[in-house]
């Protein structure tokens, strides 16, 4: 087979895919072969109908969701701990609880969303974890509230890499990460909003038997439902199926997305295991998805033990007063989340604001061991905000940007979001009752996690180069010597064409 041709951006070794030439496709009278032909006035007009009539939806689920998992933290300093009776480290059991469900469903739950379609199984799951939310109401047991909040996980280990995945096929690799910064942005916002909710439910008196924390579930249960109730009507599989799409926007919809995959010939293609496993085991997916681990130790720490913190630093306030105190931290978490992740798109660049994140939680963990000040530990938890929250976005895009395929993509997305949440397991465990007020074995882990996460982003940048470089030279060339168009289309990393995204 006849060399590839070399292009100026295969010579410097590009940070982006290489264009895929595909069969010409006519829409609106042009002619389409690759994504330098598309008129780009025609694709910022789809972009934007895309942003309207996605996002909303999206940002709400997902806002909803982490709401619903951290506000066991609001419950926490509202006495859930004394009406459930639960002592020593029984809460980290109950957390524990719904991180082993979350874990263990995370990937098969995403292979069945690429099976059956995130149009359907998005609203689903949505559904079913705010009526799990709504029945943590009605516990009065230690070993109920366990079983609840197990099966909260599993409803929930469905919806964040089931979005990323779903918005992975209406937006390319680039936009990718802003439109994933926008629901993430979410996760210190849901603080935030949590925060303001609990304060605001805690108001009221009771509704029936139901007083104090508990109202806090059912309230907030009640308001996922309705939302998971309308999304059943929102959300569509693909653009070729979206009714709120014109034929030419569908057609452009999925085009762009074929041509910036070498290899590829279809939007969305069938499920098979070597895809599966192709989007799994490589360097790219591994790397990322160790970088997410170590994040969410810390993310998920922020949103079960923050008011635990908070009220370890102002004592003397009341519930309420306590639970004001933490909306500040996630809001600033909220606007350093788009910062870094519309910069990352307009630049195309995600590992880099990787490394500019990580040294702001290395400040604040540095903070949080070396004083008992509340006024400086006060300023570590902004730090630790400002970093932190901002990895959620940048490595699911890194990983779904360095894949080819739909299936591919899915189960990237899937093992980064499961690592992860593994993450999130260690959290219940780093931050123990008998470590307050200081929690230095915690702040210790999580400052090692901090710099091990900016020595492992800086170090798969300069793999990746040197990859792309290798690429260039001809390396790969050989692998599409004898191979049928399928099987070319499994080669993902290997097809000589493909250039790591950083």
């Amino acid at each position: 087979m006849e060399k590839p041709l070399s292009t100026p951006e295969m010579e410097k070794g590009s940070l982006d895919l290489v264009e895929n030439s595909t069969e010409p496709v006519v829409i609106a009278g042009r002619t389409l072969r690759t994504l330098a032909d598309i008129d780009p006035d025609a694709e910022k007009r789809l972009r934007r109908k895309l942003d309207r009539r996605i996002l909303p939806i999206i940002i709400l689920i997902y806002l909803l969701t982490f709401v619903d998992r951290a506000n066991i933290g609001n419950a926490r300093i509202a006495g859930l701990e004394r009406d459930l009776h639960l002592k020593g480290l029984d809460y980290n059991i109950l957390l524990t609880s719904f991180y082993v469900a979350y874990v263990v469903a995370e990937l098969p739950c995403q292979m069945l969303t690429k099976w059956i379609g995130p149009g359907k199984t998005l609203p689903i799951f949505s559904f079913m974890f705010a009526l799990f939310t709504l029945v943590m109401a009605f516990v009065h047991t230690k070993g109920a509230a366990i079983a609840v909040r197990f099966m909260l996980g599993v409803a929930e280990g469905a919806v964040f890499p089931g979005i990323a995945f779903y918005l992975s096929r209406f937006y390319r690799k680039d936009e990718l990460g802003f439109r994933l910064a926008c629901y993430i942005v979410c996760a210190p916002g849901a603080g935030a909003v949590g925060g303001l909710l609990a304060s605001g439910i805690l108001k009221i008196d009771h509704i029936g038997w139901l007083r104090s924390w508990r109202l806090i579930f059912l309230i907030e249960g009640i308001i996922s439902m309705v939302v998971a109730i309308v999304s059943w009507f929102l959300i569509s599989d693909r653009p070729s199926v979206c009714k709120w799409l014109t034929p030419e926007e569908r057609e452009l919809a999925e085009f762009r997305l074929v041509a910036e995959n070498v290899g590829q010939h279809e939007a969305v293609d069938r499920m098979h295991s070597k895809a599966v496993w192709s989007g799994i085991f490589n360097v790219n997916t591994m790397v990322v998805s160790l970088i997410f681990l170590f994040d969410n130790c810390v993310v998920q720490g922020v949103g079960f033990f923050l008011p635990t913190i908070i009220k370890s630093i102002y004592p003397g306030e009341t519930v309420i007063q306590q639970q004001l105190r933490t909306v500040p931290t996630y809001v600033v978490g909220c606007a350093s989340t788009l910062a870094s992740g519309y910069f990352a798109w307009k630049t195309k660049r995600r590992g880099l604001y990787m490394l500019l994140s990580a040294p702001f939680m290395i400040i604040g963990f540095v903070l949080y061991i070396i004083s008992l000040r509340p006024q400086i530990r006060y300023a570590a938890a902004f730090m630790v905000a400002i970093g932190a929250f901002n990895f959620g976005a940048l490595a699911t895009a890194w990983s779904a940007a360095n894949v080819s395929s739909d299936t591919a993509r899915s189960s990237a997305i899937g093992t980064t979001v499961f690592f992860g949440n593994c993450g999130g397991l260690i959290s219940t465990w780093t931050t123990l009752p008998k470590d307050a007020p200081r929690y230095l074995p915690g702040n210790t882990f999580n400052l090692i996690a901090s710099c091990l996460m900016f020595i492992l982003a800086g170090g798969l940048i300069v793999w990746q180069k040197r990859e792309n470089k290798a690429k260039a030279a001809g390396r790969d060339d050989h692998y599409l010597e004898g191979r049928t168009e399928a099987e070319i289309a499994d080669l993902e990393q290997k097809h000589p064409l493909f250039r790591y995204a950083h």
